[in-house]
C-alpha cells in the first residue's frame, strides 16, 4: 500500500520527501541524542571543576584541622585528670547551664549523657562547640525538644571521648 503510494508519486515529490525525511531525522537525532548528551558532558564538566575547587580548598584547610585536632589532643591532656563525667558537669556549669542541668550519668566507658530541661539551645550548642574545641570530646547523640519560651528546650546530650 505504501508502495504503491509511493510509486504513484511524481519523480520530484519523492525527491522533496525523502530530503525532508532525511532532515527530520537529523534534527530528531539531534534533539533527542545529541544535544542531551552534549548537555550532560557540560555538565559533569561543571561538577568537576566544582569538585577540584572542593579538594583545593579542603587541602588548603588541612593546617588548620590539624591544629585544631592538636587542640583537641592538648584538652584531653589539659584536664587535670577530671573524667569525662566530672568534665560535662564541670563545663556545663561554668557554661551557665547548672540551673537546667538536671543529670550526667555514664552511659559506657568513654561516654556519659547529660539531660537538661529548659536550657538555652544557644547556650547548649556553644557548651558543646566548647568541648569539641577544648577537650576533643564530641556527641555522639543529641535529641531536644522545644519547651514552652524562647529558644528553650529539653535536651539528652551523649557525649564521647575522641580516641587518639
Amino acid at each position: 500500500m505504501i508502495a504503491q503510494w509511493w510509486n504513484a508519486l511524481q519523480p520530484r515529490e519523492r525527491n522533496l520527501l525523502a530530503i525532508g525525511g532525511v532532515v527530520c531525522a537529523i534534527m530528531l537525532a539531534w534533539a533527542f541524542i545529541w544535544h542531551p548528551l552534549a548537555r550532560a558532558r557540560a555538565d559533569a564538566h561543571a561538577r568537576v571543576e566544582r569538585a577540584r575547587d572542593d579538594v583545593a580548598w579542603m587541602r588548603s584547610m588541612i593546617p588548620q584541622a590539624n591544629e585544631l585536632h592538636a587542640q583537641g589532643v592538648r584538652g584531653h591532656a589539659e584536664r587535670q585528670g577530671k573524667s569525662l563525667l566530672a568534665l560535662a558537669d564541670a563545663s556545663a556549669r561554668s557554661a551557665g547551664l547548672s540551673g537546667a542541668l538536671k543529670r550526667v550519668e555514664p552511659t559506657g566507658g568513654n561516654s556519659v549523657r547529660v539531660n537538661f530541661e529548659v536550657a538555652s539551645f544557644d547556650m547548649l550548642v556553644d557548651w558543646l562547640s566548647q568541648l569539641a574545641r577544648d577537650y576533643g570530646v564530641r556527641v555522639s547523640d543529641f535529641s531536644a525538644d522545644k519547651v514552652e519560651g524562647l529558644g528553650l528546650v529539653n535536651a539528652r546530650v551523649t557525649l564521647e571521648e575522641a580516641q587518639h
